[in-house]
């Protein structure tokens, strides 16, 4: 359309309508020269309504009563837009249709000749539909999905990873446009897409790159039913297609608010809650209160990720009027749209430490680090040593070796040890650094350089119902940039107590022949066991993802040998494949288990 149009809004005309959040019904209205003015709806069609329900965050749009908003419109005089609009139906916004008819009448006060103002009705997706009791559910099974969003900070933005064989790969972003783009918005039960994104600017996948060249007519039920090219030859994951739909107007930003940060993106956090009748501003007991949990804030408020959590905000002076704690417990899995979607206590809160000083703090950063391990290597690498004990006295102290080993002779005795490399990428968009300032680092005399991260991985052997059967252990690394990929400068090392981190495009690598590297399975008896690596496993530094942080592979010991197979990283297979491969949950489950 060349005619410019200030603004576009959904206004809700019936009372059912006015209540709800989102607005999913009512008039079309266009802002023009200052006035909010309805359309016409003689040459409305439901292409239109559709482009309307995509901007405004809804995948479809529906018929509705038009009795009703007959009966509505005689009884007021209305304010009509020159102009129709005239939408094929796959645009992603209405800039992009063409200029309807012009209306009839002169000046100012277009008339609309026995008709009436263009309503539309849409159909929220799933996540976002109004229900009864609460105002929308909170949880729901999804069908298993074909595509998903990845590595994104904000509900409806990610990189497309699409599902094919039973395993997730990436879209190459040759051709990756609007319309093949809102097709992935609208089939996850977002509206249109805002923004194509191209050259993993929302950080790199692993695995395949399944999708090239899509051509989506902007109709398609999924994108996997566009036209594409499966060779992806002249590809990689530096341009893995990325995505931001348009989402509904939740208003969940108006019920949180960051308070006395030095800049908007940090600060304590306050909540609007109900207390006594009355709505009024209080802090978050700061009480178990972590990164997921700050996560959901940053979310909630469009900042990005969170890269920090706090549980003392005594430097920064919030509003006093807001001290009291009115929430508390809170528990949040990480992929809630609001704070009040978590678990807390409810009405009945709890908090020793009180408010105040001690309230829950957050600073956001609208990009985020994303670690990653090298599946492969450790299957390429892996192997069994058996060890003297006299070489493993650096290792003991460091309590490295099963609990066993301090009753295995310093002379003649030796332990059993499956050793592997860890290879670490950054695959996000800002460098991974240790949470930890040189103040509190720990000095490594086996490895011989200080460790930033006292837990940076957990190793355990699994049995094949998920209980730890050697003790494994959690190692600490020092963070470093071993390797770059070509065009990446290294930053971080070790030596001479060096700043230490993993830069964007780099990664670490801690190989199989150093100390500590290993799990001691001395004890265990020849089996099938499941091996299992989790890294950053106390979330204690913000990632983008860490669905990915857990690498499994499926092993068999006959006393002698090891096989190690199928190691991939958690989140790279479909749900069914995984089942196949774990047979039960909960592989996360870092507990040993009393025998």
């Amino acid at each position: 359309m060349n005619i410019q149009v200030e603004d576009i809004r959904i206004r809700a005309i019936l009372a059912t309508y006015r209540k709800r959040v989102p607005v999913t019904e009512g008039y079309v209205e266009v802002k023009d020269e200052g006035t909010w003015k309805q359309i016409c709806d003689r040459h409305w069609t439901m292409k239109n309504s559709r482009v309307v329900c995509g901007m405004f965050g809804f995948p479809s749009e529906r018929k509705y009563n038009t009795n009703v908003y007959k009966m509505f419109a005689s009884r007021r005089k209305q304010h009509y837009w020159a102009y129709s609009m005239d939408c094929s139906g796959n645009e992603a916004h209405i800039s992009s249709c063409k200029l309807g008819n012009h209306l009839t009448g002169a000046g100012k006060n277009s008339s609309c000749d026995n008709g009436m103002p263009a309503v539309v009705s849409c159909v929220p997706g799933r996540a976002f539909a109004p229900s009864s009791h609460s105002g929308f559910r909170k949880a729901f099974r999804q069908e298993q999905p074909l595509v998903r969003l990845k590595g994104g900070a904000n509900t409806g933005e990610g990189r497309v990873e699409v599902l094919k064989n039973g395993e997730w790969g990436t879209v190459c972003d040759d051709n990756w446009n609007l319309v093949s783009a809102s097709v992935v918005c609208r089939e996850l039960g977002f509206g249109s897409a805002k923004e194509a994104i191209t050259g993993a600017r929302l950080g790199q996948g692993m695995g395949p790159i399944h999708l090239n060249e899509i051509d989506c007519t902007g109709f398609e039920k999924s994108v996997t039913d566009c036209k594409f090219n499966t060779e992806s030859q002249g590809c990689n994951h530096e341009e893995d297609a990325a995505v931001r739909c348009n989402v509904p107007a939740m208003g969940f930003q108006n019920q949180l608010r960051l308070s006395g940060g030095r800049n908007p993106y940090e600060g304590r956090v306050e909540v609007l809650a109900e207390r006594n009748g009355t709505l009024r501003w209080g802090t978050v007991c700061s009480h178990n209160w972590g990164t997921v949990e700050a996560m959901v804030v940053c979310r909630q408020l469009g900042l990005g990720f969170a890269s920090h959590a706090f549980q003392e905000t005594w430097y920064w002076h919030g509003d006093v009027s807001a001290d009291d704690v009115v929430m508390s417990g809170v528990k949040c899995s990480g992929t809630e749209m609001s704070l009040s979607h978590c678990r807390h206590d409810g009405a009945h809160v709890s908090c020793p430490r009180g408010g105040g000083r001690f309230g829950a703090g957050v600073s956001c950063s609208e990009t985020a680090p994303d670690l990653v391990l090298n599946a492969e290597l450790v299957e390429q690498t892996a192997y069994l040593e058996d060890r003297p004990m006299f070489l493993l006295q650096c290792a003991l102290e460091e309590n490295c070796l099963a609990s066993s080993a301090h009753n295995t002779s310093l002379t003649s005795g030796y332990r059993r040890l499956l050793r592997f490399s860890s290879q670490i990428h950054n695959n996000g968009q800002s460098d991974f650094r240790p949470k930890n300032g040189r103040h509190a680092w720990v000095w490594h005399d086996c490895h011989r350089h200080y460790h930033s991260m006292e837990v940076f991985t957990h190793y355990d052997l699994l049995n094949l119902n998920g209980t730890k059967v050697a003790e494994g252990h959690k190692a600490s690394f020092c963070l470093e940039d071993t390797e770059c990929e070509a065009d990446v400068q290294k930053q971080y090392e070790c030596a001479n107590f060096g700043e230490q981190g993993i830069t964007v495009g780099c990664w670490d690598v801690y190989r199989h022949d150093i100390d500590c590297q290993w799990i001691d399975i001395t004890d265990v008896p020849p089996g099938d066991y499941l091996f299992q690596v989790v890294i950053n496993p106390n979330y204690e530094v913000a990632e983008s993802d860490y669905s990915n942080n857990v690498m499994k592979c499926r092993s068999r010991y006959d006393g002698q040998r090891i096989w190690m197979y199928n190691c991939h990283i958690g989140g790279s297979f479909s749900e069914e494949t995984e089942q196949k491969f774990e047979h039960f949950r909960g592989l996360t489950n870092n507990n040993v288990s009393a025998r």
